[in-house]
């Protein structure tokens, strides 16, 4: 099968990163991939994928994408610039639903324009049971053009990590040894909640976190962090984050809204970390609460400072439920074994 993916650009962000991740393993199924991107990235380096013009909706992107999409037995669109690009073209594609539906067309001038995008596909992708039921409830898209397949990253690029490992990881980054140290990663903007990871770790007593990304609130989240004597360290945006998840103790996610199913959680689990996070879009298939790590309430201050003295008071709980988070990421979350399900879907498009 000749597939063709669009991403929205080429920085490393999540659904750029997964369809490189998954076209990797289709290929390692015997299948032609090629993966494009609208247009070029803000990140440097950004990820080794060619480029269908200089701007999003460019008159000059949109015909290279058509073309391409006419080479290929099927496109597979990721992202909600990808939706409108593809739907544009004209020709047949798979959208995968990445983020919030909720979230992300919520105004009621959005709603019908998504929904009559999404309809231009032949199949829509979703992470999780809830985020289909948001699909049809709140976009009307029929169930049965909607299949569930889970967010996944390559498992044999991450593996639980020993002291002697963590130590190396944390010199490398500057940080001491005897730290308890809790990581934030992705993107540095209001809706991700960095500012309230700030204000948990400058209330908990020896504790440190590491800040991975970039985005528009980093200067803010700087201040924040210098005016509250928080012991916060912004590593900028990393080309490997697994340095990040080696020195770390605990991983968080505070979010407000607009996530679905991220990457991050994934990894972080399949490194033997248990997560702090909150219950936005399919978190909870990732992070089972009291199993895997914590849900706690969105913008809860205490609860999230809470969670973090239980789990720098208790290394042995904190490795039981990095063991567990590592057991349920890699039987769900694995790249080939997503892979053979996103074949199914393709195969049964094709067939149509």
């Amino acid at each position: 099968m000749r597939i063709l993916q669009v991403i929205t650009d080429t920085d490393r962000r999540g659904a750029q990163v997964f369809a490189c991740d998954l076209g990797e393993a289709l290929e390692r199924k015997g299948h032609s991939v090629t993966t494009v991107a609208l247009a070029p990235g803000s990140q440097r380096p950004g990820l080794a994928v060619d480029t269908l013009g200089e701007s999003r909706r460019g008159l000059a992107t949109l015909r290279h994408l058509r073309r391409h999409m006419s080479e290929a037995d099927i496109t597979i669109a990721h992202g909600s610039a990808t939706l409108l690009a593809c739907a544009v073209a004209g020709r047949p594609f798979v959208y995968r639903q990445i983020s919030d539906t909720r979230f992300w067309a919520s105004g009621w001038r959005r709603r019908p324009r998504v929904a009559a995008y999404l309809r231009r596909a032949q199949h829509v992708v979703a992470l999780s049971a809830g985020a289909a039921t948001a699909l049809h409830e709140h976009l009307w898209l029929p169930m049965s053009r909607i299949t569930v397949v889970p967010n996944a990253v390559p498992t044999a690029g991450f593996h639980a990590v020993g002291d002697a490992e963590r130590a190396e990881a944390r010199a490398a980054l500057g940080l001491a040894t005897d730290e308890f140290v809790a990581l934030y990663i992705g993107a540095l903007v209001p809706e991700k909640g960095v500012d309230l990871a700030i204000r948990a770790i400058a209330s908990t007593a020896n504790a440190r976190l590491m800040v991975a990304g970039g985005g528009s609130q980093e200067p803010e989240l700087q201040q924040l962090a210098q005016r509250l004597g928080a012991p916060v360290t912004f590593l900028g945006v990393l080309r490997d984050a697994r340095v990040a998840y080696r020195a770390a103790d605990v991983n968080v996610l505070p979010s407000r809204g607009g996530d679905s199913m991220p990457a991050t959680l994934i990894e972080a689990g399949m490194c033997g970390l248990p997560s702090i996070a909150t219950p936005i879009g399919s978190i909870e298939d990732v992070v089972l609460h009291d199993r895997t790590g914590f849900i706690v309430p969105v913008d809860d201050v205490d609860a999230h400072t809470a969670r973090l003295a239980e789990l720098r008071d208790d290394p042995e709980r904190r490795r039981q439920l990095g063991e567990a988070a590592r057991a349920h990421c890699v039987a769900n979350f694995d790249i080939d074994v997503v892979a053979a399900q996103w074949l199914q879907v393709l195969e049964r498009v094709t067939k149509r």
